[in-house]
């Protein structure tokens, strides 16, 4: 079974709550992935920008909008229990609970606008529930993805309106801020293309130049695709330079035969395939080219702080 959503997981909240009693979010997370039969790595899972576990996410905004509804209540920091309302909603499913807070919320909002007509619009759009089935962080995540795809096409369609011979310069520059060639100045170079053998570039990854690190750059359109033949020629070219350690890189894609091929080497040749979706992403992660638009912050409460404080009662 796939992460349940938050609204998904109300009803076996107040389900739990109200058999078991008061209980921290963590107490949850266990007995709750026990109920939807989520296993080990399902309930460890986070979202690709790495900001936390999915399932604690859900359960912890599922939490949310049950307490900001009525449904449960929170007697001390971190601590939830069902309140009276939450009897009639037990053997409720997930739609019919989903519905009663969305409403709750809904009259939550209205009335602190009444009471607040300097309140600007905006600002009350944290009382009510998202539209969707995704949490804010969630919602957060899909934008975050949504613009840095956006990038990765930007980036791809600038590559492409630039010549060969930059693309290469380009894709040199790149594996030096990857870290290959350590701190051997001016590690990277680009070969002549009248005398390049089959070879863009390469990364000296010793003072000496013992070892080394050959490139090959192809500014292909989106729609290209890299076969076999080409990344054959490319093995032929690292076995002539002496090299066994060869990077193909590509604004496009790649076969499956090629990539089968290079699987395939057994050790004999350590050959990594880059395409144009992955350099994109290369070039946005490590900077280049790149400047920083807008950081947000977001903040979370410390436990370690606040639970060393003695509770009232």
């Amino acid at each position: 079974m796939s992460i349940p959503k938050y609204n998904e997981i109300m009803p076996n909240i107040l389900r739990y709550l109200d058999v078991h009693g008061e209980q921290k979010i963590r107490g949850l997370e266990l007995p709750l992935a026990a109920e939807f039969g989520l296993t080990a790595e399902q309930i460890a899972q986070e979202y690709d920008s790495g900001k936390g576990a999915i399932f604690l996410d859900r359960i912890s905004w599922a939490l949310s909008y049950l307490t900001n509804s009525g449904l449960t209540e929170r007697p001390r920091r971190g601590v939830y229990r069902n309140t009276e309302a939450a009897q009639a909603f037990l053997g409720k499913s997930p739609s019919e609970v989903q519905t009663y807070v969305k409403e709750q919320m809904a009259l939550r909002a209205a009335e602190q606008k009444a009471t607040k007509a300097t309140k600007d619009v905006d600002d009350e759009s944290d009382e009510l529930m998202p539209a969707s089935n995704q949490t804010p962080q969630e919602m957060l995540n899909t934008a975050y993805e949504s613009i840095r795809q956006s990038t990765y096409d930007q980036i791809i369609d600038t590559v492409l309106s630039k010549t060969p011979s930059e693309f290469e310069g380009l894709v040199v520059k790149l594996m030096e801020l990857m870290g290959y060639g350590g701190q051997v100045k001016n590690a990277g170079t680009v070969t002549q293309a009248s005398n390049d053998g089959g070879i863009d570039g390469i990364i000296k990854e010793d003072v000496l130049g013992l070892g080394k690190i050959h490139i090959q750059a192809k500014r292909y359109a989106r729609n290209n695709t890299v076969g076999r033949e080409e990344v054959q020629k490319f093995v032929g070219a690292l076995a002539v330079a002496q090299s066994n350690k060869g990077v193909f890189i590509t604004t496009s894609s790649y076969s499956s035969g090629a990539i089968a091929y290079a699987d395939g080497l057994n050790g004999t040749t350590n050959l990594v395939l880059i395409n144009g979706e992955q350099l994109a992403k290369y070039i946005y992660d490590y900077s280049l080219g790149m400047q920083t638009k807008q950081h947000i912050e977001i903040k979370e409460m410390d436990s370690d702080f606040w639970d060393t404080m003695q509770n009232d009662g």
